[in-house]
């Protein structure tokens, strides 16, 4: 209970952004879903090397943050590669078809 009343601000603050993210994401035309989804992947990416340099940072025989930081750093490689592909998907889907 003392961490919450420590974090009551912080806390407040995330349930905000998860408030507004779903409002924000809700009212997104379908049209621009594949830019968006391009730019999150781009700023995932800079987010990514910046976890692998905190990464470089951790002392050798902190074995519990290695493995939380390798496992955040797992996720956030699989939610770039997914976003990729999904992207990839998405703009083959506006190309223009081969005549053959």
């Amino acid at each position: 209970m003392d961490f919450i009343n420590q974090h009551i601000q912080e806390i407040y603050f995330v349930i905000f952004c998860v408030f507004i993210g779903i409002e924000v994401i809700s009212n997104v035309p379908a049209i621009l879903h594949t830019p968006l989804m391009s730019g999150a992947n781009a700023i995932s990416g800079v987010i990514l090397v910046g976890a692998i340099i905190v990464m470089l940072r951790v002392p050798g025989d902190d074995y519990l943050n290695l493995t939380l930081g390798g496992f955040a750093v797992f996720l956030g490689t699989l939610n770039i590669s997914g976003g990729f592909f999904v992207t990839g998907r998405m703009l083959k889907m506006f190309s223009p078809k081969k005549l053959t």
